[in-house]
C-alpha cells in the first residue's frame, strides 16, 4: 500500500468527469487499498479516484465507526430525500469550510471490491460523503455548491 499524492486545488483533473470501472482487476485492488490510507493518512471521511489522479468512478468512505471503510465502484445515486445544511470540507481543498445544501437521505446503487452488485440507503452524514464523492466523480467540487459567505479558512496547527 501507498500514500497517494492528492490533487489540490486548482488541478484541472478535478474538474473532469470520471469513466467507469470495467474490470476490477488487481490495478483496481490496488487503487483502492492505497485511497483507503490516504484518505486515513489525511483524515478524510471519503475520497473519489480523481482526487489521486485516477480518472476512475471509485470511491472510499470511513466513518471511523463499526462499519469500517466502504468501498463503492461505480456509483450511482438513484433517490434522494428531503435537504440538509452541513458544513463541509474536502481533502483537495486543505483548511477550506462552508455551508453546503446536501440530500437528508440518498439511496445508492454501486458495485463492492468483489463485484457484487450493492445498494446502500444513507442519512445525514453517510449520505452527505455519498454525494460529495459522487459530484467529485462528475467533476463537481463542493465549492461549486457552497452557500454564498459562508467560506472559512482554518489556519493549520503548526
Amino acid at each position: 500500500m501507498a500514500i497517494r499524492k492528492i490533487r489540490l486545488e486548482g488541478d484541472d483533473i478535478l474538474k473532469k468527469r470520471s469513466r467507469e470501472v470495467e474490470e476490477i482487476d488487481e490495478k483496481i485492488q490496488i487503487l483502492i487499498d492505497d485511497m483507503i490510507e490516504t484518505m486515513h493518512k489525511y483524515n478524510g471521511v471519503g475520497l473519489a479516484g480523481v482526487q489521486v489522479g485516477v480518472l476512475k468512478r471509485v470511491i472510499v468512505i470511513d466513518l471511523y465507526d463499526e462499519h469500517g471503510p466502504i468501498v463503492l465502484l461505480n456509483p450511482v445515486i438513484i433517490k434522494t430525500k428531503g435537504e440538509q445544511e452541513v458544513d463541509e470540507g474536502c481533502l483537495s481543498f486543505p483548511n477550506q469550510f462552508a455551508k453546503v445544501i446536501r440530500p437528508a437521505e440518498v439511496v445508492a446503487e454501486y458495485t463492492d471490491r468483489e463485484g457484487k452488485r450493492m445498494r446502500v440507503k444513507a442519512k445525514e452524514l453517510l449520505a452527505q460523503v455519498i454525494s460529495h464523492e459522487v459530484d467529485h466523480l462528475n467533476g463537481e467540487v463542493f465549492m461549486d455548491k457552497i452557500i454564498p459567505g459562508t467560506l472559512e479558512y482554518i489556519e493549520p496547527e503548526k
